[in-house]
């Protein structure tokens, strides 16, 4: 069995009731009808991920996840 490592995710709702749930370190999501559902996916998305991929380079710093607002053009 191999090691743990504790990664960042965010999630996010749409208007269908879908949820969507991302890695903030690496560039994985997925989606499920309920937030559990959505993580569990997740997670199983990586695991499978990081079997053919290296871990990437742990950070020393845990990622800042913020809101950020930007202009839209009318």
């Amino acid at each position: 069995m191999g090691r743990t490592v504790r990664l960042t995710a965010t999630v996010t709702a749409d208007d269908g009731g879908m949820y969507c749930a991302r890695c903030v370190q690496v560039e994985v999501a997925c989606e499920g009808h309920t937030v559990d559902e959505a993580l569990d996916r997740l997670r199983q998305a990586l695991e499978h991920y990081f079997k053919r991929r290296a871990m990437p380079h742990p950070h020393l710093h845990p990622p800042i996840v913020v809101p950020i607002e930007v202009r839209l053009p009318d």
